[in-house]
Protein backbone atom coordinates (compact mmCIF):
# COMPACT_ATOMS: atom_id res chain seq x y z
CA UNK A 1 0.00 0.00 0.00
CA UNK A 2 1.18 3.55 -0.47
CA UNK A 3 1.78 6.42 1.71
CA UNK A 4 -1.07 8.67 1.78
CA UNK A 5 -0.29 11.84 0.67
CA UNK A 6 -0.44 15.16 2.61
CA UNK A 7 -1.29 18.31 1.00
CA UNK A 8 1.69 21.35 1.34
CA UNK A 9 0.26 25.10 0.74
CA UNK A 10 3.11 26.76 -0.58
CA UNK A 11 3.71 30.04 -0.96
CA UNK A 12 6.37 33.54 -1.44
CA UNK A 13 6.38 37.22 -1.27
CA UNK A 14 6.63 38.78 -4.01
CA UNK A 15 4.55 35.47 -5.44
CA UNK A 16 5.20 33.67 -8.37
CA UNK A 17 8.14 31.69 -7.25
CA UNK A 18 9.21 28.65 -8.47
CA UNK A 19 8.71 26.30 -5.38
CA UNK A 20 10.32 22.41 -5.10
CA UNK A 21 10.05 20.36 -2.01
CA UNK A 22 13.28 18.04 -1.60
CA UNK A 23 10.50 15.36 -1.86
CA UNK A 24 10.62 15.98 -5.49
CA UNK A 25 7.15 17.77 -6.31
CA UNK A 26 6.96 21.62 -7.20
CA UNK A 27 5.14 24.30 -8.57
CA UNK A 28 4.76 28.18 -9.08
CA UNK A 29 3.65 30.13 -6.34
CA UNK A 30 0.73 30.51 -5.08
CA UNK A 31 0.19 26.52 -5.19
CA UNK A 32 -0.53 23.27 -3.48
CA UNK A 33 1.16 20.19 -3.98
CA UNK A 34 0.93 17.00 -2.78
CA UNK A 35 3.64 14.99 -1.60
CA UNK A 36 4.07 11.64 0.25
CA UNK A 37 3.94 11.41 3.83
CA UNK A 38 7.54 11.98 4.87
CA UNK A 39 8.50 9.77 8.19
CA UNK A 40 10.89 12.47 8.86
CA UNK A 41 11.13 16.95 7.92
CA UNK A 42 12.00 18.00 4.47
CA UNK A 43 12.70 21.40 2.94
CA UNK A 44 10.63 23.64 -0.02
CA UNK A 45 13.35 25.63 -1.91
CA UNK A 46 12.00 28.69 -3.57
CA UNK A 47 13.87 30.58 -6.47
CA UNK A 48 12.90 33.41 -8.60
CA UNK A 49 14.87 35.82 -11.20
CA UNK A 50 16.68 38.91 -10.03
CA UNK A 51 16.19 37.27 -5.78
CA UNK A 52 18.26 35.16 -3.59
CA UNK A 53 16.96 31.65 -3.30
CA UNK A 54 15.56 30.69 -0.18
CA UNK A 55 15.19 27.49 1.75
CA UNK A 56 12.30 26.72 4.24
CA UNK A 57 13.30 23.75 6.47
CA UNK A 58 9.31 21.95 7.14
CA UNK A 59 8.62 19.75 10.43
CA UNK A 60 6.73 16.81 10.04
CA UNK A 61 4.21 16.31 13.39
CA UNK A 62 2.66 12.68 13.40
CA UNK A 63 -0.25 12.46 15.64
CA UNK A 64 -1.53 8.92 17.19
CA UNK A 65 -4.87 8.67 18.10
CA UNK A 66 -8.64 7.99 16.62
CA UNK A 67 -9.49 10.27 13.09
CA UNK A 68 -12.11 12.67 14.85
CA UNK A 69 -9.28 14.84 16.53
CA UNK A 70 -6.75 16.18 14.68
CA UNK A 71 -5.46 15.53 11.15
CA UNK A 72 -2.37 12.55 12.08
CA UNK A 73 -0.10 14.21 9.88
CA UNK A 74 0.67 18.11 10.40
CA UNK A 75 2.89 20.19 8.39
CA UNK A 76 4.78 22.68 10.39
CA UNK A 77 4.92 26.05 9.35
CA UNK A 78 1.85 25.62 6.94
CA UNK A 79 1.45 26.95 4.75
CA UNK A 80 4.82 27.81 4.18
CA UNK A 81 5.88 31.10 2.79
CA UNK A 82 9.39 32.23 1.97
CA UNK A 83 10.40 36.31 1.76
CA UNK A 84 12.78 36.63 -0.98
CA UNK A 85 14.87 39.00 -0.70
CA UNK A 86 16.58 40.77 -3.60
CA UNK A 87 19.56 40.10 -5.26
CA UNK A 88 22.39 42.16 -4.69
CA UNK A 89 23.50 43.67 -8.40
CA UNK A 90 26.82 42.20 -9.74
CA UNK A 91 29.34 44.07 -8.67
CA UNK A 92 30.57 46.75 -11.50
CA UNK A 93 33.66 46.11 -13.12
CA UNK A 94 36.29 48.61 -11.58
CA UNK A 95 37.16 51.51 -14.04
CA UNK A 96 40.63 53.61 -14.11
CA UNK A 97 39.81 57.00 -13.74
CA UNK A 98 41.76 58.63 -16.13
CA UNK A 99 42.84 62.08 -15.65
CA UNK A 100 40.48 64.53 -18.00
CA UNK A 101 42.27 66.19 -20.61
CA UNK A 102 42.30 70.38 -20.80
CA UNK A 103 39.51 71.55 -22.94
CA UNK A 104 41.34 73.53 -25.94
CA UNK A 105 40.57 77.17 -25.28
CA UNK A 106 38.28 78.81 -28.05
CA UNK A 107 39.38 82.53 -28.06
CA UNK A 108 42.54 84.41 -27.83
CA UNK A 109 40.96 86.77 -25.54
CA UNK A 110 40.58 84.02 -22.79
CA UNK A 111 44.15 83.12 -21.90
CA UNK A 112 44.75 87.20 -21.78
CA UNK A 113 42.01 87.63 -19.25
CA UNK A 114 43.61 85.27 -17.09
CA UNK A 115 46.68 86.05 -17.21
CA UNK A 116 48.28 88.82 -14.74
CA UNK A 117 47.76 92.49 -15.32
CA UNK A 118 50.79 93.70 -16.95
CA UNK A 119 52.29 97.36 -14.75
CA UNK A 120 51.14 99.56 -17.76
CA UNK A 121 47.33 99.17 -16.32
CA UNK A 122 47.93 100.58 -12.97
CA UNK A 123 48.92 97.06 -11.03
CA UNK A 124 49.52 97.93 -7.45
CA UNK A 125 52.67 95.55 -8.05
CA UNK A 126 55.08 96.87 -10.01
CA UNK A 127 56.82 95.15 -12.84
CA UNK A 128 59.80 92.35 -12.12
CA UNK A 129 62.18 94.72 -14.17
CA UNK A 130 61.55 98.04 -12.24
CA UNK A 131 63.14 96.68 -8.99
CA UNK A 132 66.46 96.75 -10.26
CA UNK A 133 66.56 100.10 -10.92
Amino acid sequence: MAAPEVPVQLDSVPQGAEAKTSLGPGCKTPCTVSVPAPDAGFSVTFTMDKYQPATIPVQVIRNSGDFNSSPPVVMDPSPVVAELQPAAPAPKAVKHMRPKKPKPQKSAAAPAAAAPAPAATGSAFPAPTAARQ
